[in-house]
Order: C-alpha cells, then sequence, then structure tokens
C-alpha cells in the first residue's frame, strides 16, 4: 500500500504548443498581448455596462456585461499560466491545480452555454414581441437567468468532477496539451475510464451539439418572423443577430470538436484549446463594441463624465 502511495502522480507535465525556443518566445509575447487585450476588451465592456444607466438597464447589455466577465474568467484561468511555461524548459502543473483548472473551466464554460442560450431568448422576444419586451425581460427575471446559468454551469461540472478527482494516476504524467482537460487527464488514470469519458463525451460533447443546434434554430425562427411580418426590419434584425451568431459559433465550435469528436489530432486539439481561451474571449469585446453603435456611445458618455470630474478636481485642488 504504501509502495503504491509512493508511486502515485502528484504533478503532470504539460507538452505545450511548441518544443522550440524560439517559437516559444514568439508565442509568449503574443498570448501576453492577447491576454492583455482580452482583459482590457471586456473590462470595458463590463465598467461600461456597470456605470452607464442606459446600458444597465437593459437587458442584453446586462447580459452582454456578464458573458464579459465570463470570458475574462476564463482566459484567466488558462492564459497567464500558459503564458510563464513558454519560459520554462518544464511546464508542470499539480495534481490538485490540474484539478482546480478543469474544475472552473467546466463550471464556467457550463455557465457561458447556458447565458448564450439566455441571450438568444431576450433576442427573440425583444424582436418578435417588442410590445411585452421590458415586461417579460424585467429585471428579477435578468437576476434569475444569471443565477441559473452559473447553478447549470455548477452542475454541469459536478457530473464530471466528483468522478474524476477519485480516479488514481500513477502511470504516466505527460498531458500533450496547452491545460488540462477531461479527455486527456483521463486517459493518464490507472483504471477503466471507458464509461467516465463516455460521459464526458455526452455531457459537454453532445449538450453543447444540441445547444448549438437549438440557438442556430432560434435565430432562424426569429428571422423567418421578421420577414413575414416586414421586410424592411429583415435587415436590422439580421445586423442584430449577426453577432450574437458569430459570438455562438465561435464558442460552440471548439467545444464541439474536442468534446464530440475527441479522437481528433493533438494539433487541431491544441488550436482548438488556444481557439476557446484566447481567441474567442478577444473577438468578443471586438464583434459588440466595434460594431455597436450604442455601446460606443455610452464609452464616450462615460470618457466625458471621467474628463469632466478630473478637471473638476484639479479646479478643486487650485483653491
Amino acid at each position: 500500500m504504501n509502495k503504491m502511495n509512493s508511486s502515485m502522480v502528484t504533478e503532470f507535465v504539460l507538452l505545450g504548443l511548441t518544443k522550440t525556443w524560439e517559437l516559444e518566445i514568439f508565442f509568449f509575447f503574443i498570448f501576453l498581448l492577447a491576454y492583455v487585450a482580452i482583459m482590457a476588451g471586456n473590462l470595458l465592456i463590463v465598467v461600461t455596462v456597470t456605470f452607464d444607466s442606459l446600458l444597465y438597464s437593459t437587458p442584453m447589455y446586462f447580459l452582454l456585461g456578464n458573458l464579459s466577465f465570463l470570458d475574462m474568467c476564463i482566459s484567466t484561468i488558462t492564459t497567464p499560466k500558459m503564458v510563464t511555461d513558454f519560459l520554462r524548459e518544464y511546464k508542470t502543473i499539480s495534481l490538485w491545480g490540474c484539478m482546480a483548472q478543469m474544475f472552473l473551466l467546466h463550471f464556467l464554460g457550463g455557465s457561458e452555454m447556458t447565458l448564450l442560450i439566455v441571450m438568444a431568448v431576450d433576442r427573440y422576444i425583444a424582436i418578435c414581441k417588442p410590445l411585452h419586451y421590458t415586461s417579460i425581460m424585467n429585471r428579477r427575471v435578468l437576476v434569475g437567468s444569471v443565477l441559473l446559468s452559473w447553478a447549470v454551469g455548477f452542475v454541469h461540472t459536478m457530473s464530471q468532477m466528483v468522478f474524476t478527482i477519485t480516479l488514481p494516476f500513477c502511470g504516466p504524467n505527460i498531458v500533450d496539451d496547452i491545460f488540462c482537460d477531461l479527455p486527456r487527464v483521463l486517459k493518464l488514470a490507472c483504471t477503466e475510464t471507458y464509461i467516465l469519458e463516455l460521459l464526458v463525451t455526452v455531457d459537454s460533447g453532445l449538450l453543447s451539439f444540441i445547444c448549438f443546434i437549438l440557438l442556430l434554430i432560434s435565430y432562424t425562427v426569429i428571422l423567418v418572423t421578421v420577414r413575414r411580418r416586414s421586410s424592411g426590419g429583415l435587415s436590422k434584425a439580421l445586423s442584430t443577430l449577426s453577432a450574437h451568431i458569430t459570438v455562438v459559433t465561435l464558442f460552440f465550435g471548439p467545444i464541439i470538436f474536442i468534446y464530440a469528436w475527441p479522437s481528433s489530432g493533438f494539433s487541431v486539439d491544441k488550436f482548438l484549446s488556444v481557439f476557446y481561451s484566447i481567441i474567442t474571449p478577444l473577438l468578443n469585446p471586438i464583434i459588440y463594441t466595434l460594431r455597436n453603435q450604442e455601446m460606443k456611445a455610452a464609452i464616450s458618455r462615460l470618457r466625458t463624465k471621467h474628463i469632466l470630474r478630473i478637471n473638476w478636481y484639479c479646479f478643486v485642488c487650485r483653491f
């Protein structure tokens, strides 16, 4: 028994993206800049929605602020560790650090998945039932929807991690990825994990695929409904929904390929992992701010208020 305990794995080795030192230095600066941009862009949305009363009282932007917060958290779980690993010859993570990373990734990922569905419902009510929009999407419903998304994320991650943390790891400890995730880690367990791998495929892969299809169907229903009512409103609805459809595709695409088709190549999975943890959180602020006049106007209002406050403070300090 003592001999078995002494051979138990206490840390995992992450192989990362490349073994070439020059490429690791290049990726270090690229990913560092990307992480700074992710935090700055999403934090800008959160601050703007929080402190601009007009956006904060609008359901779509209230949900958008929560989406940006989730994106910041997901990127923070993986990217800082990834960036520092580019400067290390041996990229290791402790056993419980690996478990915590997987727990938080699935917790926040499940929450974001549910939140995107809530945002699709919000757009359906806003476009198809505009007269009842404010009464249906009231503050209580919004807060309840956000809390529901967090609850779904918690149930989603617990349904998988409660079995994973009890697995024995006594053999190889090399994870051929940029961060810990269930499909790779389960293969390193010193016991049969076929049932658990099937559970992960169904829980994460199939669920993501079904949600993605349902979201696409819902957006199609919205466009068909608008087209029947008014041909002139179709272009406006398409402009509004294009941002949501883009975000949904960017979020669900990598997840479906990683979990629904877990036998894909390692290089493909690494690319999809980068896409999920860096590219998607980086593009979301660009999609929602550069194409959104209301968001631009709110940022301008906050900047003007900030400048006025600074000028007033300087004026007071003179006396």
